[in-house]
């Protein structure tokens, strides 16, 4: 996560670097380089205390006291001048931390401690741990992960004992070289601290297969239910699989970058301490479209809770397996273009995509558009006030209808020539607005009106929602009031009418 700021005052800054208030004032005067003071961050905590008046990064000033000759045995001990020819190290074991798994290494500056977590602050906790438990093991620093790739191998974010509430940045080829031999390293998805307490020095890389995480062990349970059918069993099964390919497939990249050869002539100084068992990789999954989506449908229409939560990701993973648009949230008013579409509703138990729809809201009723056969409910919102809540469809029934006008109400309202309502058809991962988006213009409305202009059943395609007519891109852009039409002849004519250039 990277190196966390610490800021020090001046009393503490002479604390660190063994000077006299007049030492301190030398400093800035000898040393060009020497941190220059700054005002302490805001912090919430500090609200009822007077805060000093200038404070010092913590970091710049240790990692500067480091590379200082007059001061490098006070400064960050991974950054100080090395020793030269120094002695390989020992290694010393596995040790369980309070931030997961380390290994501890006898080195000629004292016990350097890696501990396995690329949290943050992991660096930090977990000496401070060792200097209040009086450092029995003689740990001279912590490293842990930084979560991305430095010179010479894994970045790493350093806390020595003596200061541990300091973060600084430290060198992968430096430990090594203290260490005297290669490191082990764990990709993410294996950095167990089972596999970390068997490793030993010179031990080949574990063979491991990848754990299954929550959403693939949600979807395998809905796979083995027999009270699916075997298209939704099977569409559950193909997006495990897929969740379990991308897993394997990311844990091996992980290892390609972090455990590179080196560049030049320098090799970088780690090892996997394990990798991904592939003799099944990869399973196979993305089967035919059509199959999935009928999969997809079944399960949306079950009651079972095995459903919705197999169903809850299939929203986030692949959204465009189900039949469901954009959600859409409206108030419930009285004698609004969409009081009208409420009439129709047929009010209904709910199914797996209701469930999913609604979340935690506190729901009334649940309902289906009988000519979409969406999922809508009514449930009260945040100020007490009755709501609907809506998947989009993707496309409306035409039966020979056209559209006829556009009313704009929270959302875009379709009205068509034989008399029905709709909401505007949209894709899953857009929204259907109006007016000034702050720079932004409203495609994604221009580009469903153009194409419903042209065929009301149309299953709208909104890849390309900037190339959408100028026009019509203009005429929704403009700031219109909630409840304005927007006839079909008003609409033809901005489609084709390109915009006045200012």
């Amino acid at each position: 996560m990277g190196v966390s700021h610490s800021y020090l005052t001046r009393v503490e800054v002479q604390r660190l670097l063994g000077v006299t208030t007049f030492g301190m004032w030398r400093l800035a005067r000898k040393y060009d380089k020497f941190p220059k003071p700054k005002e302490r961050p805001y912090s919430p905590f500090n609200r009822n205390r007077p805060e000093p008046e200038e404070v010092w990064d913590g970091t710049g000033v240790y990692s500067w006291a480091a590379e200082t000759a007059e001061f490098a045995h006070r400064g960050a001990v991974l950054l100080r001048p090395a020793p030269e020819n120094p002695a390989p190290g020992r290694w010393l074991g596995y040790r369980e931390t309070l931030r997961g798994p380390a290994l501890d290494w006898h080195t000629d500056i004292g016990v350097i401690r890696l501990v396995h977590c690329d949290d943050s602050r992991a660096a930090t906790d977990v000496a401070s741990a060792v200097a209040g438990g009086g450092n029995k093991d003689g740990v001279v620093t912590v490293c842990a992960l930084f979560g991305d790739m430095g010179f010479g191998g894994p970045a790493l974010v350093a806390a020595d004992t003596v200061h541990p509430g300091i973060e600084y940045e430290a060198g992968w080829g430096d430990v090594a070289a203290y260490v005297g031999q290669v490191l082990p390293w764990w990709p993410d998805l294996l950095r167990l601290s089972s596999l970390v307490r068997e490793w030993k020095p010179g031990a080949r890389a574990a063979v491991v297969e990848i754990p299954a995480n929550t959403n693939e062990k949600i979807l395998r349970r809905a796979a083995a239910n027999e009270s699916f059918d075997a298209v939704s069993r099977a569409a559950a099964t193909d997006m495990a699989n897929g969740i379990r390919n991308n897993r394997v497939d990311n844990a091996s990249h992980e290892i390609e970058i972090f455990c590179k050869e080196g560049y030049g002539d320098t090799p970088n100084q780690v090892v996997p301490g394990a990798v991904p068992d592939i003799s099944r990789h990869p399973l196979p999954c993305d089967g035919d479209r059509e199959a999935l989506q009928a999969g997809w449908l079944g399960l949306a229409l079950d009651t079972h809770p095995e459903a919705v939560a197999a169903l809850e990701i299939a929203v986030g993973r692949d959204p465009d397996l189900l039949p469901y648009g954009a959600v859409s949230e409206i108030p419930a008013q009285h004698g609004t273009v969409s009081d009208r579409w409420t009439h129709r509703l047929t009010m209904c138990d709910p199914t797996a995509a209701h469930a999913v729809l609604a979340q935690d809201a506190k729901v009334e009723t649940f309902f289906t558009d009988p000519l979409t056969d969406m999922p809508v409910l009514r449930a009260l919102g945040d100020d007490g006030k009755q709501v609907w809540r809506f998947y989009a469809p993707l496309s409306l029934p035409a039966g020979g209808a056209e559209l006829a006008s556009v009313v704009l109400h929270h959302t875009l309202w379709v009205l068509t020539s034989d008399g029905h309502v709709h909401p505007a058809p949209c894709t899953p991962t857009e929204h259907l607005w109006w007016g000034d988006g702050g720079g932004d213009r409203a495609s994604e409305a221009a580009a469903v009106v153009d194409q419903l202009l042209d065929d009301l059943g149309a299953t709208v395609d909104l890849h390309k929602h900037w190339d959408a007519p100028k026009g019509l891109t203009a005429l929704f852009n403009e700031e219109h009031k909630q409840g304005a039409e927007l006839t079909r002849a008003a609409l033809l004519h901005a489609r084709m009418t390109p915009p006045r250039t200012r």
